[in-house]
């Protein structure tokens, strides 16, 4: 099953609320930290919504 390995590269302090809170439904909140989630169609909307602000990287289990 593919999982997808977010890192946020950028603060949300100027971000709007949206943003603010998909970064943080991801398991992420400060620029270098790191999560490992599936790649579904949920995770790839919210990828959509901050893309600006992370780097998704692809890992096969």
């Amino acid at each position: 099953m593919k999982k997808l390995k977010i890192t946020q590269l950028r603060s949300i302090i100027k971000c709007k609320e949206k943003q603010k809170r998909t970064i943080k439904a991801l398991g992420l909140g400060r620029p270098n930290y790191f999560a490992v989630l599936p790649d579904n169609p949920q995770t790839r909307g919210m990828i959509e919504v901050v893309k600006h602000l992370i780097k998704v990287e692809e890992i096969n289990e």
